[in-house]
């Protein structure tokens, strides 16, 4: 950042200080323009209270004192005319300024009609104004709602990102939305490619919608830190948001347990900085009191919860370290000098506590190890080798353990989606009352009853089993025929006549059962490839043999629709396939990567602001 910058901060917390108006006598006087003795005399007083040089203080007056008439220009105009003014600025993806634009606009409108404007003024096509993505106070504006009910006001500073170039713009348009399809299709697979877990591999459940807010946010988020990594920071930051709007549809109490929503917080403030917005943007202090107050409600006072469960060695000191860093930069933005040295100091320090000594990184390199879990494990045990490889050792077996015995959940969870259940029940709950000996049917017609409650669960389960039996609905044989069928198509018998008896016959739930228990893509693609032969074996040739060695009958139009419909379920769960794999192409394999920071941007940034405070 410029040096001229800091002396505007300055110059602006002074003015204020003392309720000096430049765009009132005397600096200023209508209908003759400025009073060039009055802000020398100013000048002369502010640049020996500062410290800074005559010239330097004068230039930043001026230039305070134009952008207070533009303000005040454009707060007029609006006043008669509804019109109002924007400050635009542009960005590429690394923070430089592209553009800078003044735009007028009714805030009646719509975003779209903003968006054409920006893509006007850019010399952009029509078709590409969609590509226009403005954010305003930390919110992506929406094309089809009006200015004013987005909060958008008169003298507003507007980031937009549109992409170096038209070729590139257009790529990172299409980029972001075919992320949202992937991601959605990924979190849409009923729970089979992705699911919550907490830090240590346990499976967690919430209701379904609520589950799928969540994951969708989740999901966004991991790209976002993938364009990030990238240094892409305009398109971590739209993804970023994109991620803030699903959120909003979780519930807050559970939010506010889990600082996934703290870090993207934190991960936007860092996208401002990156992209050099970050003292234009009151959004920045907002996310960061958030930031550290859910910190404070996870970790503890001081991080005391933390530190007990995982010492003071712990990675998540680096993204501590990181909200500090960046408390200190907006603190400084603010002309709060004395606590913004306090707050750089406090970062400082915990930097030089987190540096890796290279020579033991490359040492657990060499052994086979990946960077993130090299760097961690150093981290977590000040540096000792020995302790290192121990401790990348046991948070692999607490994986493993963790997710083995989150394996029966995850089969009851799989199961209430593909009955088709409408009140949801807790997976876990299920299983520690089935441990007790109850019946499954029984504890989830408990659970549904008391909404989740444990404790009134075994209450019923011990006092009024018989009431709850005779509530249970009739369970029905497996129908042989449509057994037969699934079977004919290739399914095995195990699971089809399961895929039946969860679904209470339902052919088509029962198909999307056995086609969600595909576990990789290529045992999908030989049912597909079969199903695909044997029907047109069977279509040509009825003494073609099923998968049971029995013949088949010539296809009835039943039958061939039948065929058509698993074929099309199947395409469609390739295609979700395909779209995991997109997903996880930029994703690191450690879970935990979000707290491996090389630190080495951190230090750029931490060295840039200490020196201006020292001039």
């Amino acid at each position: 950042m410029a040096e001229i910058e800091s002396i505007l901060i300055q110059l602006r917390a002074r003015l204020q200080e003392r309720n000096i108006k430049l765009w009132e006598a005397p600096y200023y006087v209508e209908n003759v323009g400025c009073n060039e003795a009055a802000v020398e005399e100013l000048c002369q007083e502010l640049s020996t209270e500062l410290h800074i040089s005559a010239t330097s203080c004068k230039s930043s007056l001026l230039e305070l004192q134009q952008h207070a008439l533009r303000k005040l220009a454009a707060r007029r105009q609006f006043d008669a005319t509804g019109l109002a003014t924007f400050q635009v600025r542009c960005v590429d993806s690394q923070g430089g300024t592209c553009h800078t634009l003044q735009l007028k606009c009714d805030l009646n409108e719509i975003g779209a009609h903003l968006q054409r404007q920006i893509a006007e003024q850019l010399q952009l096509s029509e078709a590409e104004a969609a590509h226009v993505k403005c954010i305003s106070a930390g919110r992506l504006l929406t094309p089809q709602a009006t200015l004013q009910s987005q909060g958008v006001r008169n003298n507003q500073q507007l980031l937009v990102i549109v992409g170096q170039s038209d070729a590139t713009g257009e790529a990172l348009y299409e980029r972001i939305r075919h992320i949202q399809l992937d991601v959605e299709m990924v979190v849409d697979a009923q729970h089979r490619l992705v699911e919550l877990e907490d830090q240590d591999g346990n499976a967690m459940f919430l209701p379904p919608d609520e589950n799928r807010s969540l994951l969708l946010g989740m999901g966004l988020c991991e790209k976002g830190r993938a364009a990030m990594r990238r240094e892409q920071y305009d398109e971590a930051l739209l993804l970023f948001l994109e991620a803030d709007e699903r959120f909003g549809s979780c519930d807050s109490k559970f939010l506010e347990s889990v600082d996934n929503y703290a870090l993207l917080n934190l991960d936007i403030v860092w996208c401002y900085l990156c992209l050099k917005h970050i003292a234009q943007l009151p959004d920045a202090q907002r996310r960061l009191d958030l930031c550290e107050r859910l910190f404070r409600r996870s970790y503890g006072e001081n991080n005391s919860r933390l530190y007990a469960l995982k010492g003071t060695s712990c990675p998540e000191r680096a993204l501590i370290m990181r909200l500090q860093l960046l408390q200190g930069v907006l603190l400084f933005h603010q002309n709060r000098r004395d606590e913004a040295r306090l707050r750089l100091q406090a970062a400082s320090a915990a930097l030089v506590e987190l540096r890796v000594n290279t020579e033991q990184l490359e040492l657990l390199l060499d052994m086979g190890y990946e960077v993130a879990d090299a760097r961690l494990a150093l981290r977590s045990c000040n540096g000792n080798v020995e302790r290192s490889l121990e401790f990348i050792q046991q948070r692999r077996q607490r994986l493993q353990a963790a997710r083995h015995s989150s394996d029966a959940d995850r089969r009851l969870e799989q199961l209430q989606l593909s009955s088709g259940l409408q009140d949801w029940v807790h997976p876990r709950s299920v299983c520690r009352l089935m441990e007790m000996g109850y019946e499954r049917s029984l504890v989830v017609e408990a659970l549904r009853r008391t909404d989740n409650d444990l404790a009134r669960s075994l209450d019923l389960l011990q006092s009024h089993s018989d009431e709850l039996r005779r509530h249970l609905p009739a369970t029905q044989p497996v129908n042989e025929q449509m057994l037969n069928t699934l079977c004919e198509l290739g399914f095995k018998r195990p699971s089809a006549r399961a895929a039946l008896e969860t679904t209470q016959n339902n052919m088509d739930r029962a198909i999307d059962f056995l086609l969600k228990s595909f576990a990789s893509e290529r045992e999908l693609n030989t049912m597909i490839e079969f199903i695909s032969k044997w029907s047109t074996e069977a279509f040509n040739d009825p003494t073609a043999s099923t998968s049971m060695g029995q013949p088949a009958a010539r296809l009835t139009a039943s039958k061939l629709a039948l065929v058509q419909s698993v074929l099309s379920k199947a395409k469609a769960e390739m295609v979700s396939f395909g779209a995991y794999k997109r997903f996880n192409e930029d994703l690191p394999s450690n879970e935990q990567d979000y707290l491996d920071l090389p630190l080495d941007q951190e230090q750029r940034i931490l060295n840039e602001y200490q020196q201006l405070l020292e001039n």
